[in-house]
C-alpha cells in the first residue's frame, strides 16, 4: 500500500478544489489548499508538503511563479508539481516545465489518471531521496576513508621517507598517481660513509601498491644501519615480500650501493627500466640493465642476489627511472618512451641541468594528464668526507638494551668462509641507544679489526703485497682462493659493556688463531706517501678512545665511551 502523503491543491476554482481534495481523500492522503500561488508559497513553507498540483493560471501570483518560489524553498529535496492546466499551445505547457514543473493534468480532471500520476510522482521522489541518502552515505564513508588514508600517508612518509633524499648529491622526482605512491624511493648512508638508494616500482596504484612499502623501507633501513652488505639486503627484501604480499603484488626495484671511498657502485636491477650511468668525462652512457625478475615473485632459495659492480668518478651520475616515465603519453595516445629520454640525454651540454631538462620534457609532452607513477633519481658521485651522513636509521628506539653485559663470540673456518659477522656483532651493539651516534666510527674500527684478523692472522696474507694496483688485485685473488679452502682457525670478538656515570664504556677484544704481527710497529712506522697498506690500523686508532695490542700480536684491544644524551 502506497504511503500516505500530504498534497498541496492550489487552485483557484472552489469546485474544482473540492474536487481535486476529495479525489486525494479517498486515495489515502492528506490534502491543504490554497486559493492562489502566494496562499500556496505560504503553506507550502509551514508544512512542508511531499506533492504539489498547481493551477497555472490563478490571481495575486499565478502558478508558474509560484512553482518557481517553492522549488527554491525545497532545495535539493525532490517536491513533485504537477500542473493543472487547461492551456493547449505549446509555448504554454514549455512555461509550465522552465518554471519547475514535473507532470500536466489537463481539464477537466479524471480521477484515475490523477491518482496514477500521483503514485508515479510519489515513486519518482522516493527514488530522488534513496539516491541522496546513498550519496549522503557514500560522501560520509569516503571522508572517513580520506582521513584514514591521510593518517596512514603520514606514517607512510615518516618511514619511507626517512633516509638522506635531502643529501646534495641526490635529485628526484614522485609524482604519484593516487595519494599513495605505488613508486617507493628509499636512500640510506651507510655506517661506513657509503650510501645505499632503492627505487621501486609496485604494481597497481594507491594504497594496495604501497602497501608493500612500509616492510620493505623498515628492512631497508635497519640492515643498511646495521651494516649488511647489497646482496644480503636485497635477499631479505626478496624474502620478505614474498611472504608477505598476495599472489601477483610484486615489486621492481633497482638497488644501488654507492663507495665514496672505493669509488665505485654495485648494481642490482629486477624489473625497473634500465638504469643508465652518465659519465664526466666525454658523456659516455652506460646501462644499469635490468638482469633479475622482480621482488617478491621468486622463493628465496631460487632468488639470484648476483650484482654488477662499475667504476666511479667525481662527477659521474647514476639515474634511475620508474616504467612510469617510459609509458607517460600525450592528448594523441602516444608514449614518451626510451628513445625520447635518450635525446634528451644527448642534448644536454650541462650536467648540472639534465635532471631538470628531463622533467620538463616530460611535463612539456604529458601536458595536465597522468596516467601512471613517475619517478625519477639521480644520484652524483662525490668526494669522500663532502658528505655529512648525519645518524643511521634504526628500527628501533636502543632505549631497553641492557647497559651491564659481556659476551664472546667465535668464528670458525667454516663459518668464516661464507659468513659476514659484522652485521652480526653491530645489530647486538646498536641497541644500545648511547653507541648510535658512534655507530659510523663503530663499523669502522670493527671491520678494519676483522678485516686484519682474518686476512693477516687467519689467512696469513701479506700486506706489503698491496703497494700498487696490480699488488692489490693479486693480494683479493689470494684472499678469494685461501678463504675457498678455509676449513680450521678462529677469530674471536670479546665485548665488554659497562655502565658508568652518565653514560657508559664499550671493550671489544678480537682476537685470532693466527702467528700475530706488531701492530704498534706499523703505526709508528713512517707512512710513505705512496703506501696502499697499513691505513687501516691509523684509522683504528683515531676512531678509537683507547687501542693496544697483546704482547703475541694475536689480540687487540680497542674502546669506546660516551655519555647519555650526547
Amino acid at each position: 500500500m502506497p504511503p500516505r502523503l500530504s498534497i498541496l491543491i492550489a487552485e483557484d476554482n472552489a469546485a474544482d478544489r473540492m474536487l481535486l481534495s476529495t479525489i486525494v481523500s479517498r486515495q489515502g492522503h492528506r490534502s491543504l489548499t490554497a486559493s492562489n500561488g502566494l496562499e500556496a508559497v505560504a503553506l507550502f513553507e509551514q508544512e512542508r508538503p511531499q506533492l504539489v498540483l498547481m493551477d497555472a493560471l490563478m490571481p495575486v501570483m499565478d502558478g508558474f511563479e509560484a512553482a518557481r518560489r517553492i522549488k527554491q524553498i525545497a532545495g535539493e529535496e525532490l517536491v513533485p508539481i504537477i500542473f493543472l492546466t487547461s492551456l493547449t499551445e505549446g509555448e504554454a505547457l514549455v512555461r509550465c516545465l522552465e518554471a519547475g514543473g514535473d507532470d500536466f493534468l489537463p481539464k477537466p480532471y479524471n480521477r484515475v489518471i490523477l491518482e496514477a500520476k500521483i503514485n508515479a510522482m510519489d515513486r519518482l521522489r522516493r527514488l530522488q531521496d534513496t539516491v541522496r541518502q546513498q550519496r549522503d552515505l557514500i560522501a560520509q564513508h569516503n571522508d572517513y576513508l580520506l582521513n584514514e588514508q591521510r593518517v596512514a600517508k603520514a606514517v607512510f612518509d615518516k618511514v619511507a621517507h626517512s633516509g638522506c633524499l635531502a643529501a646534495p648529491n641526490i635529485r628526484y622526482l614522485q609524482s604519484p598517481y593516487a595519494l599513495f605512491n605505488g613508486d617507493l624511493l628509499l636512500a640510506a648512508f651507510k655506517p661506513s660513509g657509503g650510501m645505499h638508494v632503492l627505487l621501486g616500482d609496485f604494481t597497481g596504484h594507491g594504497l594496495p601498491a604501497a602497501i608493500g612499502a612500509m616492510p620493505l623501507a623498515e628492512v631497508f633501513y635497519g640492515m643498511t644501519a646495521k651494516g649488511y652488505s647489497l646482496p644480503e639486503i636485497v635477499r631479505e627484501i626478496n624474502a620478505k615480500l614474498k611472504r608477505i604480499l598476495p599472489l601477483g603484488v610484486f615489486c621492481c626495484a633497482t638497488l644501488l650501493n654507492i663507495s665514496f671511498q672505493r669509488r665505485v657502485v654495485e648494481v642490482w636491477n629486477g624489473g625497473l627500466p634500465d638504469g643508465y650511468l652518465l659519465r664526466a668525462n666525454g658523456g659516455e652512457r652506460v646501462r644499469l640493465v635490468s638482469r633479475h625478475l622482480p621482488l617478491g615473485i621468486l622463493e628465496p632459495e631460487a632468488f639470484n642476489d648476483r650484482y654488477e659492480v662499475f667504476p666511479l668518478e667525481v662527477g659521474d651520475r647514476v639515474f634511475l627511472l620508474s616504467d612510469g616515465v617510459l609509458e607517460t603519453s600525450n592528448q594523441q595516445g602516444e608514449l614518451f618512451g626510451e628513445m625520447r629520454l635518450l635525446r634528451v640525454f644527448a642534448a644536454n651540454r650541462q650536467p648540472a641541468l639534465l635532471f631538470a631538462q628531463v622533467q620538463q620534457a616530460l611535463l612539456s609532452f604529458r601536458g595536465e594528464q597522468q596516467q601512471d607513477d613517475v619517478s625519477l633519481v639521480e644520484v652524483s658521485m662525490v668526494e669522500e668526507g663532502s658528505l655529512s651522513p648525519g645518524p643511521l636509521i634504526f628500527t628501533g628506539s636502543g632505549q631497553n638494551s641492557p647497559l651491564d653485559w659481556s659476551a664472546t663470540f667465535e668464528f670458525r673456518g667454516e663459518t668464516l668462509r661464507r659468513f659476514n659477522p659484522l652485521p652480526f656483532l653491530l645489530q647486538l651493539l646498536l641497541e644500545v641507544e648511547g653507541l648510535r651516534p658512534r655507530g659510523g666510527a663503530l663499523y669502522s674500527v670493527l671491520a678494519e679489526l676483522y678485516s686484519n684478523a682474518l686476512e693477516h692472522g687467519v689467512l696469513g696474507l701479506d700486506s706489503s703485497l698491496k703497494c700498487d694496483a696490480e699488488g692489490f688485485a693479486e693480494y683479493y685473488r689470494q684472499r678469494s682462493a685461501k678463504l675457498a679452502e678455509l676449513r680450521e682457525g678462529y677469530v674471536r670478538f670479546h665485548l665488554q659493556l659497562v655502565p658508568e656515570p652518565g653514560g657508559g664504556r664499550l671493550t671489544v677484544r678480537v682476537e685470532d688463531s693466527g702467528a700475530g704481527f706488531d701492530g704498534l710497529a706499523v703505526l709508528e712506522e713512517k707512512m710513505r706517501h705512496d703506501r696502499l697498506s697499513g691505513r687501516g690500523l691509523t684509522l683504528v686508532r683515531q676512531l678509537s678512545e683507547r687501542c693496544t695490542w697483546a704482547d703475541d700480536g694475536r689480540e687487540v684491544s680497542v674502546e669506546f665511551s660516551w655519555l647519555a644524551g650526547a
